[in-house]
């Protein structure tokens, strides 16, 4: 039998998100027996003549439906685009009816996460955006609790709907060390959770 993993799929365009990603796989790989599957999604382009190679040129493949179908849990990330989740990642989303047909998705733990370049770029309403599919889907949300002292420290991002980075104008800040281990904690507490159904 394969190993459960947890599905961290998320779209990035400067950067800021995909090392987010990589942050909660370090978290769901602190948990026994279970694994980080990180995946993304290609751009949407408005050239209907131009389409995506199979492979990216670097980082994680493009994520499959069967990737999202046999996961023992989800990460979903975005950047924030108009307080709301990036039109590729909300494209890859949309294409999940059959899942939601079948419930391949019902009682899976769930969590999401977020980056923008303002501090009050429209984090919250991007990480509730997420959820709502999620919710559809009958999966289980995983939030991250006040028991994680870097929420009511955290200067740049973090919330409990889900991990949240301040990337500055030029989306040249780095994660500081509370958003990093918040990222951590929810991929973490997402395996735990998982690590449980999988049982």
């Amino acid at each position: 039998m394969a190993q459960p993993y947890v599905l961290v799929l998320y779209y990035s365009r400067h950067g800021a998100t995909a090392e987010m990603a990589r942050q909660v796989a370090r978290g769901v790989e602190q948990v026994a027996g279970m694994t980080a599957r990180l995946r993304t999604v290609p751009a949407v382009s408005a050239d209907c003549e131009r389409s995506a190679e199979d492979i990216p040129e670097s980082g994680p493949l493009y994520c499959e439906m069967e990737d999202l179908r046999d996961c023992a849990g989800l990460v979903l990330g975005s950047p924030t685009r108009f307080g709301n989740m990036a039109a590729p990642l909300k494209y890859f989303i949309d294409g999940s009816s059959g899942l939601w047909l079948s419930g391949a998705l019902i009682d899976k733990p769930a969590a999401v996460f977020t980056s923008s370049s303002s501090l009050h770029g429209g984090q919250e309403s991007t990480l509730l955006s997420m959820l709502l599919p999620l919710l559809h889907h009958g999966m289980l949300l995983v939030g991250l609790p006040y028991s994680e002292p870097g929420l009511m420290s955290a200067t740049g991002g973090g919330t409990p709907y889900g991990a949240s980075h301040w990337s500055g104008a030029d989306n040249d800040r780095a994660l500081d060390d509370k958003e990093a281990a918040l990222c951590r904690a929810l991929g973490k507490r997402v395996a735990v959770v998982a690590a449980r159904g999988a049982q």
